[in-house]
């Protein structure tokens, strides 16, 4: 199985609405490769850091190699 590339990680992370206020328009949006940790224990690949841009609302992603969301907070 082919992991996803980091700009449909990126994609994927735009597509997730803010979890308080539901906009999709975002101030700061970073995808990086996920640690070793997080690999073994979650199944993630990317790891997402994003604020809204309506809000000021900070979120971070966890997006396995299919491209599922494991985790959002």
């Amino acid at each position: 199985m082919k992991e996803i590339t980091q700009d449909r990680a990126e994609r994927i992370a735009r597509a997730h609405a803010c979890e308080h206020c539901g906009e999709y328009s975002f101030k700061k949006l970073k995808v990086k490769a996920a640690s070793e940790s997080h690999r073994k224990a979650l199944g993630e690949v990317w790891h997402v850091s994003k604020t809204c841009g309506v809000c000021g609302m900070e979120h971070e992603l966890g997006i396995d190699a299919e491209g599922d969301i494991v985790y959002a907070t």
